[in-house]
């Protein structure tokens, strides 16, 4: 202890002048009229002193309230950001609901305009082998669902039931190549087969001398027993009368968006 007050012992010595001039600074200052000389040199002495603590007190002060407002603004910008997350998630949610109420309503509205025994299902699957071009829905023989029902949508035919669980069925896509359904031009009355080309159907068996032109919508007949008379199946995108051929080559663009497929009606059987 002795010898640190030896090393420093100017530095102590000088510390305790100041001191006790501020002490006797400010024990007299308010009983004196006017300023004394060893006023003046105390205050010229421990006025830049007292302006530097202050600087550095307040640049301290500063640093520190920044520190902490960066780390709130931190904490803040992190709460703020889960919270977007969670009501963009949410948002997603219900836009997905509403999304599903339409095409609902739209099978249901689709129902009511038919007036024909339905059930609706959804798509839970699909063929991936590329052979076959057919969906799985939900419903199966417990829901009274048989093989050779026809199923629909709003936009028009989707392909008829070709095998059957209790809980499952599968459906054969209008669209698969062998898929034939019996129809009719809407306009002109002009019959023939719609069969499936994978991607998109023909119209088959339309004489040459028809008529049949591009823009033209493609319904079923109501012949073959599958599908009910005026179901679209697609729209005339071609054309073709060459040589002698006796019939056309006519390509229709299904009406259906088979890759957006979710939900479907089974169109049942009418009790007799």
């Amino acid at each position: 202890m002795l010898d640190l007050l030896k090393k420093y012992r100017t530095l102590f010595l000088l510390c305790a002048f100041v001191l006790s001039a501020l002490l006797f600074y400010s024990t007299h200052l308010r009983h004196q009229e006017r300023t004394t000389l060893f006023e003046k040199v105390v205050l010229i002495l421990t006025g830049p002193l007292q302006q530097g603590m202050d600087v550095m007190v307040t640049t301290v002060a500063d640093t520190w309230g920044r520190y902490l407002w960066l780390v709130g603004a931190e904490k803040d910008n992190r709460e703020l950001h889960e919270e977007n997350r969670r009501l963009k998630a949410e948002l997603d949610q219900l836009e997905e609901v509403r999304l599903s109420n339409e095409r609902l309503r739209k099978l249901l509205n689709f129902r009511e305009d038919t007036q024909l025994p339905a059930l609706p299902a959804r798509v839970i699957g699909e063929d991936a082998s590329g052979w076959f071009r057919t969906v799985v829905i939900d419903r199966g023989s417990a829901d009274g669902v048989t093989e050779g029902l026809a199923v629909v949508v709003p936009e028009g035919a989707v392909g008829r039931i070709i095998a059957v669980a209790p809980g499952h069925a599968r459906v054969l896509l209008v669209t698969d190549p062998s898929s034939a359904v019996a129809s009719l031009v809407q306009r002109s009355r002009t019959r023939g087969v719609a069969r499936g080309r994978g991607d998109s159907l023909s119209f088959e068996y339309a004489l040459r001398d028809q008529d049949v032109a591009i823009g033209d919508r493609v319904i079923s007949s109501g012949m073959g027993g599958i599908f009910p008379k005026g179901i679209v199946l697609g729209t005339v995108t071609q054309v073709a009368r060459e040589g002698y051929r006796m019939f056309q080559e006519v390509e229709i663009v299904p009406a259906v968006d088979f890759d957006q497929l979710e939900e479907v009606l089974v169109l049942l059987k009418e009790n007799p």
